[in-house]
Parts: C-alpha cells; structure tokens; sequence
C-alpha cells in the first residue's frame, strides 16, 4: 500500500476548524459536485507563489460544481507561521475562495498521504480519487509556468471524460511533521510517478 491515496479510493473524513471559526466534515461539502482537497501551508514559497493561479482554478470552476478545500496540516512547531492565528489572518488579507482548515493532529494529511505543499486531490461526485498531484509545474515561479495539471484535470472531469495523467508528482515543500526534521518524510513516502 502506498503512503498517499490511490486513484478511485474514497475521500477520507475529517472534521477540522476553519479560519471561519465554523468545523467542517466531508459532509459539509455533499452539495458540490466535485470537491478539490489541497494541503497547504501560510509560509511556503511553493505555497505562496502559486496560490493566485489556484485562486483563478478555484474560481474558473466554481460554476462547474467545484468547490476547493484547504487544509493546513503543517506543525507549527517547524514554522511558527504556520500556526491557526496566522491562518486566520492569512484569509483575510487575501480573501481565497476557499474553507482553510487547521489539521493540528496531522490526522488527516496521513488519511490523505499528503507529500508537499501544495498537494491536490480531485474527488468526483461518489468522492472517489480521480487526481492527484501538482497544480502546476513551476508552483515557486508561475511565470516560467508551461503547465496547469489541475486545470486540464478539472476541465475533464467537468466535461465528463476521463482524466488523461491522473498522477503527477506534487511540487513544493515537504508537510512538516510534529517533532521531526523540517526536511523529513515518512519512509514509505516517495515519488507518485
């Protein structure tokens, strides 16, 4: 079994706070019909530099059914400004069209076998895998950008066909484990592809 979820498994649970100050399950999200997970972080540059093409993605398929959920699942024990407070403000500054939730546990980025910020999961409408992997392929520097893996996903799937390269590699900074190294990985976490 491989560390990060398999295409056509089902989405994980997980009931987590938001920067909204409201919980948030999997349920919560029943009426979408495809549901974009990504774990994410406040501090990476990965993180940072691409998040307003995520923004575009997120809002270019909003009216499709799409509904993008964040989760931050970094300790802050690594990065400070990984912490709640910092989410919070985080979204009010700049307004993403997303829910951002705090895994404090880290319970959730090991159902998912999150590998890097940002990692994405494209569910379909049973919540079964159909994607998983990077946003784009140049997350640090959008502007040497030659390719959007989650928009093509999502532009298939919401047009109801079958996505062509369902696994990519994530690019970014690695989910920084409570109490390990800021570089460590899990043994069994390695290359998707």
């Amino acid at each position: 079994m491989s560390f990060t979820l398999e295409i056509g498994k089902q989405a994980p649970d997980f009931n987590l706070p938001a920067t909204d100050g409201e919980r948030y399950s999997l349920s919560d999200f029943d009426n979408f019909k495809y549901l974009v997970v990504f774990f994410t972080c406040n501090h990476c540059p990965y993180v940072i530099g691409s998040d307003e093409i995520t923004r575009q993605t997120a809002e270019k398929y909003a009216l499709k059914g799409v509904k993008f959920v964040a989760i931050n699942s970094n300790s802050a024990k690594t990065y400070e400004s990984d912490d709640f407070p910092y989410m919070v403000k985080r979204m009010e500054e700049h307004k993403f069209p997303w829910v951002y939730l705090w895994d404090e546990s880290q319970e959730i980025a090991l159902k998912y076998g999150a590998l890097r910020t940002p990692h994405f999961y494209v569910f379909d409408e049973n919540r079964k895998l159909v994607y998983t992997g990077r946003g784009i392929d140049n997350p640090k520097d959008p502007s040497k950008m030659t390719k959007n893996d989650l928009d093509k996903a999502l532009l298939e799937i919401t047009n109801g066909k079958d996505i062509s390269n369902p696994v990519t590699n994530p690019i970014g900074c690695n989910v920084k484990w409570d109490g390990k190294d800021a570089h460590w990985m899990p043994a069994d976490a390695c290359d998707l592809i």
